[in-house]
């Protein structure tokens, strides 16, 4: 009999029944693991075996994210959850805007005027044991987080590089069967829960215009992703002015 619950059911982008998401899945054992412990293997899996990165859209499928081997709030957000659902794991989609000061120094200085005001943010609430759980942490891979917290080693409250938290020395990221987050400061609006990221993006997607989608698929994102392998590798210093204090907007979820 087919699965109807909503929650644990496939989507054009969750697409978990591919053959490589569900070779992954067998590979790694994860539905024979305790709940919580399968929840932290697959959330351990998206954050750090999934490099933070910059896709070519928001709404592309799990199998496309997994194949890319990186992606950010949205894109690992959606692999997440195919894993999870894969694995036989409730979960939902949260949406929200954040304010495009929270990926300055990544984005390149000569294309920072040129960002939505906000930009499309999601992060991925999972039933644990009859209790809804909110993961955002799993965003930057553990290597570049650490890069930044070498990088500000005095700052605690960050806004900048892919970071929104007021604790940059231990932000709460890892899984310790609690919520998670890592961007949540720089939230603007509330859009709520949604079953999936497709009903998601048929609402809700980024407001860019043509030419500036255009020109981030086919340039700007491509640079993006260049300067964040240049500051994991150390080959790029993150610069202090790029970044400021941005306190949390009002977001009680």
């Amino acid at each position: 009999m087919l699965n109807r619950d909503p929650l644990l059911t496939a989507t054009p982008l969750l697409d978990f029944e591919t053959p490589a998401i569900l070779g992954l899945i067998t590979e790694r054992s994860w539905p024979d693991l305790p709940v919580l412990d399968r929840i932290g293997a697959i959330y351990d899996f998206v954050r750090n075996e999934i490099a933070f990165g910059y896709n070519r859209a928001d709404d592309i499928p799990a199998s496309e994210v997994l194949a890319n081997g990186y992606g950010q709030c949205n894109t690992k957000g959606t692999l997440l959850m195919a894993l999870f659902r894969g694995s036989g794991i409730r979960c939902r989609l949260h949406g929200f805007t954040i304010h495009k000061e929270l990926q300055r120094g990544v984005v390149p200085e000569l294309f920072y005027p040129m960002a939505p005001m906000e930009i499309v943010h999601s992060w991925v609430e999972v039933e644990a044991e009859g209790t809804w759980l909110k993961l955002e942490g799993f965003i930057l891979d553990e290597l570049f987080l650490r890069v930044l917290q070498q990088t500000f080693p005095k700052t605690e409250s960050l806004c900048g590089y892919g970071v929104g938290t007021d604790c940059l020395s231990d932000p709460q990221v890892e899984w310790e069967g609690r919520d998670t987050y890592i961007q949540r400061n720089g939230i603007v609006q509330d859009f709520g829960v949604f079953d999936s990221p497709d009903s998601f993006y048929v609402r809700h997607r980024q407001n860019f215009g043509f030419f500036r989608e255009l020109m981030y698929r086919v340039v700007v994102r491509h640079w993006m992703n260049a300067r964040v392998r240049a500051l994991r590798t150390g080959r790029l210093v993150a610069n202090v002015s790029a970044t400021h204090s941005h306190g949390n907007s009002g977001e009680s979820v």
